[in-house]
């Protein structure tokens, strides 16, 4: 399985890391750190040109250069892009970013937990489900 992980926070990305490299399902992550590149990374532009298609995307909502919300917004209005899983993995409990979330089409909304065991386990299960559960698209 291959993810993007959409993530400005460099400790937050060292953990969903960490947290792969003890999954049972075989698991690639590319990080970016902000919704341009994250973008250019779906899209294969510029240093992306080699980049893999994700299978899954794990975006957090506040991001520099461009927001989460809009990176969300453009995906899922993309003819090609749209079929990626989009998780939110984010720290804002903020119930209009729930709604705005799954009107824009993201497949799952998720708290960022602050303990680290359950942040592991968090990481863990949703790799699990959607790893072996879930039928995801041949991009």
């Amino acid at each position: 399985m291959k993810i993007l992980l959409v993530e400005d926070n460099a400790g937050d990305a060292r953990l969903v890391i960490e947290a792969v490299k003890e999954c049972t399902v075989p698991v690639q992550v590319s990080v970016v750190q902000d919704g341009l590149q994250a973008l250019a990374f779906l899209r294969r532009e510029g240093q992306y040109t080699g980049a893999p298609r994700p299978d899954l995307l794990f975006l957090d909502l506040n991001l520099p250069k461009k927001d989460g919300r809009d990176v969300l917004m453009e995906i899922k209005t993309d003819p090609i892009l749209k079929r990626i899983p989009v998780i939110i993995l984010t720290s804002s409990y903020a119930d209009e970013d729930v709604l705005q979330a799954y009107a824009h089409g993201a497949n799952c909304y998720v708290l960022k937990p602050i303990d680290l065991v359950a942040y592991f386990s968090l990481v863990h299960e949703l790799i699990s489900f959607w790893g072996t559960r879930v039928r995801l698209p041949a991009l």
